[in-house]
C-alpha cells in the first residue's frame, strides 16, 4: 500500500504511553472519525511487545485502507509487514531504509535543518514530517514551536509532501494547512480525549482542503 498525500490528511501518532485509554480502541475509534494514516509510537515494550502490538494495530488499519507506520524501528516494520517507517536524524540513513525497503515502503522523515529538508526527496524519503508547529508536551526533545511562518519557509525548500507535527489540535490544523501542509500528525489531541471519534471529526474537518 502507497502513502498518497490524501493520506497525510490526518496522521494519527498512537502511543500507549499517553492514551488515556486502550490504544487500539483509540485507533479503531479515530479511523472512524477520519484518521487516515497511523503511526505506531512506543517508545518503551520490548521487540516482541512492540511487534505484537504493531500486528494488532496493522490488522484494524488494513481493512479500512489506512496506511500503518512505525516510528523508528524499521526492523519491527518489515517484520509484522507495515507499510513504512518514520526516521528521525539518529536512526537508521533513509538511504539504508530505502534499500531494505524496497520502492513501494513508505519512509517518513522528520529534518532538523534546511539541508536535511532539501536533500531528502533525492535520498529517497516519501514525506517528512516538520515541526514543532506548537508547543508540545508528548515529544520532550522536540525543540522550540515554529510557528506557522517559519513552517511556511521550511515547506518551501522541498517538493516531497510534508506533514506539521507538534503541538497540533483543532485550533491550530487549519493554520497549517494554510502554512503548506498536506496533512496534520496528533497524538494527544486525540489519545487523550474520551471521545477520539469525536476529536478525529474536528480535526479532520479542521484540514479540509482549500476550495477556493
Amino acid at each position: 500500500m502507497q502513502v498518497s498525500v490524501e493520506r497525510l490528511r490526518l496522521y494519527l501518532v498512537a502511543d500507549p504511553d499517553i492514551a488515556s485509554g486502550d490504544l487500539v480502541d483509540c485507533i479503531r475509534s479515530a479511523i472512524g472519525g477520519g484518521a487516515t494514516c497511523v503511526q505506531l509510537r512506543c517508545k518503551t515494550a520490548t521487540d516482541r511487545q512492540l511487534a505484537h502490538l504493531a500486528r494488532r494495530v496493522l490488522g484494524i488499519c488494513e481493512p479500512h485502507g489506512i496506511p500503518m507506520i512505525v516510528n523508528d524501528r524499521i526492523d519491527i516494520a518489515l517484520a509484522v509487514g507495515a507499510h513504512g517507517v518514520h526516521l528521525g536524524i539518529d536512526d537508521l540513513s533513509i538511504e539504508d531504509a530505502r534499500r531494505l525497503g524496497g520502492p513501494e515502503f513508505a519512509i517518513g522523515y522528520s529534518p532538523e535543518s534546511d539541508f536535511d529538508i532539501a536533500h531528502a526527496a533525492a535520498q529517497g524519503a516519501t514525506y517528512l514530517g516538520i515541526g514543532p508547529f506548537a508547543s508540545t508536551r508528548t515529544k520532550l526533545d522536540a525543540g522550540s514551536p515554529i510557528g506557522a511562518t517559519e513552517f511556511a519557509r521550511r515547506r518551501r525548500l522541498t517538493t516531497l509532501p510534508v506533514v506539521a507535527i507538534g503541538g497540533i489540535g483543532a485550533g491550530n490544523a487549519r493554520a497549517a494547512i494554510d502554512a503548506g501542509a498536506n496533512g496534520v500528525a496528533v497524538a494527544s489531541a486525540i489519545s487523550e480525549c474520551a471521545d477520539p471519534a469525536e476529536a478525529a471529526r474536528r480535526l479532520f474537518e479542521a484540514t479540509a482542503p482549500d476550495q477556493s
